[in-house]
């Protein structure tokens, strides 16, 4: 396909009440520089608490996003304006990989997973290119989707407890006087001062703000955590001080092993839902038919995520963050999208820009994933809803409820001591599998 460029808006400086700049248009090139910076700082929270929480390098999973979104642009031929950052639906399969594979190797496992996810993620693009999307709709009708998405997000909830808690031991003291004192050493879990506080934060900006400040509440609910993390002495800021200003990001190589197929493969789901609804989405903001760049745009992030699975980067997606700006400014230029990009990849070379992330301390993270998980798992609820999902009907019903149950208590299938599916990828396929048995049976037997 080839590249669609840009001609100028008007006068490139004022735009006309009711009026917008399509894909295809651009203003001058100084505001439209300052316009992608702004969905720089758009993607910022959500890209960086991925890496954050996962223990990848944050430089490099900006780094790759911005390189992600790239690729993106040109399988796109420019044409659909889109950022790539940190997808949070990878947080699950590679927070049970950390928790059966030991060390350094859990780091390469988990890129592998993910190089998985994006390779089988580009195949389907590349089968919606030439059959189109229908079967996807068919296979993941609005009851499943929203059970997938639920799972996701739900399933971590046990991954935000732990980085909202703080640990000590019931009485230092008396336990180093007497190891064997079980009450005084006993491990005492009490939520962290630094997670209410990131999270009254996020709640106050998202409700007391509008425009772009309030979509932000993510982003600035963090500082405010990290300001009073900072303040109780929590963060420690000399490896900023070692690190230089001018540097590569740090690479990290896959390892494969076959158990990440069950465990990262559903995340596939959850990645089409996101790319098809941002396709869509752009479609009616712009009043532009977008059908045919559906499989691309699939084709697109698959490439993306399995670029940054090779080097160290987080899985990718489509941000929604990103079309929250476009909506308020009417800007839908493709151009904003290689400015965000060649300033992620910038940013990403600064070593002290890197360290500084990685400061953020286990509280802020804890309190931030509380809010984002549960709005991750309650996306799923708002699928059911804006579609009508009838769960009177057994047939909606009794798949979601069993999905939701296995994936949520992370119900893992075992084999010879080694997980080979965890509870994401259990809740997925027995929802699926009990949907489409369940609708068979039903339309045979005249009881759907």
């Amino acid at each position: 396909m080839a590249l669609q460029f840009w001609t100028q808006k008007g006068d490139g400086k004022t735009i006309a009440p009711g009026e917008v700049v399509a894909p295809d248009e651009r203003l001058s090139w100084p505001r439209m520089v300052s316009m992608g910076m702004q969905h720089v700082v758009a993607m910022f929270g959500a890209t960086f608490l991925v890496p954050l929480i996962t223990g990848f390098p944050p430089s490099t999973t900006l780094f790759f996003s911005g390189v992600g979104t790239i690729f993106f642009l040109l399988i796109t031929g420019n044409k659909l304006p889109s950022y790539l950052g940190s997808s949070f639906a990878f947080l699950a399969p590679i927070a049970a990989v950390y928790g059966q594979v030991p060390g350094e190797l859990a780091m390469g496992v988990s890129l592998f997973g993910i190089m998985v996810a994006g390779i089988t993620l580009a195949i389907v693009g590349l089968i919606v290119h030439v059959a189109g999307s229908g079967w996807i709709d068919k296979l993941m009708p609005p009851p499943m989707t929203g059970t997938i998405v639920m799972i996701i997000g739900f399933n971590l909830a046990v991954a935000a407890k732990n980085n909202f808690q703080t640990q000590y031991v019931a009485d230092p003291a008396a336990c180093a006087a007497d190891a064997s004192n079980t009450s005084a050493c006993a491990v005492v879990q009490t939520a962290d001062l630094t997670g209410w506080i990131t999270i009254f934060a996020i709640v106050l900006i998202a409700v007391v703000f509008r425009g772009l400040i309030g979509r932000l509440s993510i982003l600035l609910g963090v500082l405010v955590g990290y300001v009073a993390a900072v303040i109780q002495g929590q963060v420690s800021f000399d490896a900023i001080g070692e690190a230089g200003w001018i540097g590569l990001p740090a690479y990290h190589l896959p390892s494969p092993d076959p158990v990440v197929f069950g465990l990262f493969v559903p995340v596939v789901l959850v990645l089409i839902a996101e790319n098809v609804g941002h396709v869509k989405s752009v479609a009616l903001m712009t009043d532009r038919n977008y059908d045919k760049m559906m499989g691309r745009a699939l084709l697109a992030d698959g490439v993306a995520t399995t670029v940054a699975g090779l080097g160290g980067g987080s899985g990718t997606t489509t941000y929604a963050e990103n079309i929250g700006v476009m909506a308020a400014t009417k800007v839908y230029s493709t151009a904003l999208y290689w400015v965000a990009a060649f300033t992620a990849i910038l940013l990403s070379l600064i070593p002290k820009f890197g360290e500084a992330i990685n400061t953020v301390p286990a509280g802020v993270l804890g309190g931030a994933g509380v809010v984002l998980y549960g709005m991750i798992g309650l996306l799923g609820a708002r699928i059911w809803v804006e579609n009508n999902v009838n769960f009177t009907s057994p047939v909606n019903l009794l798949p979601a409820a069993v999905g939701l149950i296995m994936g949520i208590s992370d119900l893992s299938i075992v084999v010879n001591g080694q997980t080979i599916a965890g509870g994401v990828a259990v809740g997925t396929v027995a929802a699926l599998v009990l949907f489409h048995l369940m609708r068979v049976i039903a339309r045979a037997r005249g009881t759907e």
